[in-house]
């Protein structure tokens, strides 16, 4: 990029800028070719320049502007002819304009809106989140004693929505996957918790204002000040703009020691009180509660519904025929004890989960049904993108798979799967991405890990978790409670097999390690082959060995008398085996959330005096899928759509008559501000008109066939595209008069 008045000042002898008047001359006469992107004119932020390339703009704009200024200085402090500084003002002052647009286009770029009058995220949020609360989707819970932070209450629509959401899920994954179905309490006794690791892993980092107590989420914080830098602060250079978002992207990989170094570096403080904060340290997010009156026996309202599976597994593998693989499933509510929810729906304290523990085998996690998902394509973010500052790009989900990004065919097959899921809901697929989990936000016993993620107005939010966690959770469960959760292979012959023992020795590691004993154990017990026969030669050549231990986060030094390994042969009739787990986990108030933004959307009335609100639901997920509206109020008009009623409730369409005096034009706003995707309009006794919500296109049909038509539509038989082909058009006056 260049500047726009090249060349316009030069150097006198006596030091002074003077002014070459032809050149100036020839610059304000002549049409200026724009230094901005050609794309920027009253384009959206999608269609114009980079951000990063705004930025670099601007900063080469704004030293124009100072040369520039301090030219202009200089010829009135040598006394220049008016003419010359009168001029060099003016060429000053198309450079301000032009930074002025620039500062326009990146401030655009930032805010998601596209600079012509458009909502900014935050507008077009506040805009549908006042039109749910309006219309009672979903209020804060207890408002008349002024809410609790993290606590909603959906109200008639909004539980519509989500009971066809989770109707939808059950036929997506539960029938046609052929899974099990469970209900488990939410209370759990401290022991079952105990051993899946929450009681002491299942936490947050907090920070705390230094003299008022105030608890802040560590990462929020940073999150929030990267966030506010780069959408308000347009002096920031692209190259700090780049090191903000880096840290947006790997924030979760940031140790408590390195979120805390971010927070002194960054200067950032208390937000209400701007006190000085305290390093970061751990919160548990588990209620806690007892269960009986003795107080004896602790317990913890549930922070997932999984392991509410994993204990039962004994008696599900027994129900499925002692087969392998498997899934169970579980739609139900999970409690967190959120530092400092916020953002609506997409951080709360009690929310439901629609979790699945698919069992497989840990040497054969390929799916028979693979082949139906393996030509997908959409957004996947692996972790090495992530990690070199690059975008999400489409990849084909069979290429993921081979190519080893994505860790084995079942894993891909419910990534799959869930894409599908998503987009049948109405989540738009351009802002829907697959992210891989960084290495430091795996634990060290998975897999594979993968977000499906959907940007809305608050940005990227995880809705769903696709984890390969390997035999960790069964194991646990099995130490803890010496029942065996395992699978087992019959051969039709006996085999002999060479199998790796590793028996760690607790006594030795115990005396060594103290409270970290169990960590070094767990880590040892999971070593492959490769890495134990290597220890073991190690060990009885050196007689100690540096071992890394996740959990720990270092080196811990293994003597020889902590850990035996050896190879046996042995011949058996079948292989007892743990199996692994691939779970998907569905937070399903966010899936809603953001199918809200998503099927958000304003339009001009018929007067174009006012903006109307439209939810655009899929007929799938509408709270109400038709309405019924007498033309006038005339008793005729009235029967008949009670008939249309009666027909309708016989097809199990959900649908509202409305038979007030007010105008259609009113009654369809109210209704597309609800999502009602038909509306059935009588005007005479015969036949009726059906109106789309979107198009607001209507035909004519028989009363007779207004309910199985809509039924068609709405169950996904036909589309409404195959109906405004069959049936008449009707032309009789505006859609909405």
């Amino acid at each position: 990029m260049r500047f726009l008045i090249p060349l316009i000042y030069s150097s006198s002898t006596s030091g002074h800028y003077r002014i070459t008047s032809r050149l100036l001359s020839a610059y304000l006469t002549k049409p200026q070719r724009s230094t901005l992107h050609p794309s920027f004119n009253c384009q959206p932020p999608s269609m114009a320049a980079s951000e990063e390339s705004l930025r670099k703009a601007l900063a080469e704009k704004q030293s124009a502007v100072e040369a520039h200024g301090n030219a202009v200085r200089a010829l009135k402090a040598a006394k220049a002819s008016k003419s010359e500084i009168d001029a060099a003002i003016e060429a000053l002052n198309i450079l301000k304009l032009e930074k002025s647009s620039i500062e326009k286009q990146l401030q655009a770029a930032v805010s998601g809106s596209d600079g012509d009058g458009a909502l900014s995220r935050e507008a077009f949020r506040q805009a549908a989140v006042n039109t749910l609360e309006r219309r009672l989707f979903y209020i804060p819970s207890f408002k008349i004693y002024r809410g609790v932070a993290g606590l909603y209450d959906y109200g008639p629509p909004g539980c519509a929505v989500k009971s066809n959401v989770l109707a939808f899920w059950r036929q997506h994954f539960v029938l046609e996957e052929n899974m099990l179905e469970v209900d488990c309490p939410c209370v759990t006794p401290e022991v079952v918790l105990k051993a899946s690791g929450h009681v002491d892993k299942f936490t947050d980092l907090m920070v705390k204002d230094e003299k008022t107590g105030t608890c802040y989420r560590a990462d929020h914080l940073l999150k929030d000040f990267c966030n506010e830098k780069l959408q308000k602060d347009l002096t920031i250079g692209a190259q700090k703009a780049a090191e903000l978002k880096h840290v947006l992207a790997t924030l979760d990989d940031l140790s408590a020691e390195a979120l805390g170094a971010k927070i002194k570096e960054y200067g950032i403080t208390a937000p209400d009180t701007k006190n000085p904060l305290s390093d970061p340290y751990p919160f548990n997010l588990m209620f806690q509660t007892s269960i009986g009156p003795s107080g004896l026996s602790p317990g913890y309202m549930r922070p997932e519904t999984a392991q509410g599976i994993f204990v039962n597994f004994k008696d599900l593998y027994y129900y499925n025929g002692n087969k392998l693989p498997f899934a169970a499933a579980q739609i139900g509510q999970a409690f967190r004890n959120e530092i400092s929810p916020r953002q609506g729906l997409l951080r709360v304290r009690e929310f439901t989960l629609a979790e699945i523990e698919h069992f497989v085998d840990p040497e054969d996690k390929s799916h028979p049904k693979y082949s139906e998902v393996v030509d997908l394509e959409f957004l996947m973010f692996p972790r090495e993108e992530q990690m070199s500052g690059q975008s999400a790009k489409k990849i084909r989900l069979g290429d993921a798979v081979s190519k080893g990004t994505v860790n084995n065919e079942t894993l891909g097959y419910f990534i799959g799967r869930v894409y599908l899921f998503l987009t049948r809901l109405g989540i738009d697929k351009d802002r829907l991405r697959f992210r891989q989990h960084l290495a430091n936000e795996m634990a060290h016993y998975a897999a594979d890990c993968w977000d499906a993620e959907i940007e809305c107005s608050y940005g990227w939010i995880e809705c769903v978790g696709i984890a390969d966690r390997s035999a960790y959770d069964l194991r646990a469960h099995s130490d803890k409670s010496g029942v065996p959760l395992v699978a087992a292979e019959k051969f039709s012959e006996p085999r002999e097999v060479e199998k790796l023992v590793i028996a760690p020795v607790k006594k030795e590691l115990g005396l060594a390690f103290k409270g970290s004993q169990k960590n070094v154990v767990e880590a040892l017990e999971a070593m492959n082959e490769k890495e134990a026969l290597e220890m073991k030669a190690a060990l009885e050549s050196k007689g100690e060995v540096e071992f890394y231990v996740c959990t720990l986060g270092k080196n811990v030094p293994i003597k020889k008398n902590m850990v035996s390994i050896s190879k046996e042969k042995k011949k058996e009739h079948q292989r007892v085996f743990t199996p692994s787990v691939i779970e998907p986990s569905f937070g399903i108030g966010r899936i809603i959330y953001c199918l809200f933004e998503h099927s958000f959307y304003t339009r001009p009335s018929k007067a174009g005096d006012e903006q109307l609100n439209v939810f655009r639901f899929p007929p799938l997920v509408a709270p109400i899928k038709c309405t019924v509206f007498p033309l006038v109020q005339n008793q005729q008009y009235e029967d008949v759509a009670k008939v249309i009623s009666k027909s309708l409730t016989t097809a199990g369409i959900s649908h509202k008559i409305d038979i007030t005096g007010t105008s259609i034009g009113k009654r369809y706003a109210r209704t597309d501000e609800l999502g009602v995707p038909f509306a059935i309009t009588v005007d005479s006794t015969k036949d009726v008109t059906i109106r789309e919500r979107d198009s607001k296109l209507q035909v004519r049909v028989s009363v007779e066939e207004a309910a199985l038509v809509v039924k068609s539509v709405t169950d996904g038989l036909r589309t409404w595209e195959d109906v405004w082909e069959k049936y008449p058009h009707h032309t009789s006056g505006s859609a909405d008069d």
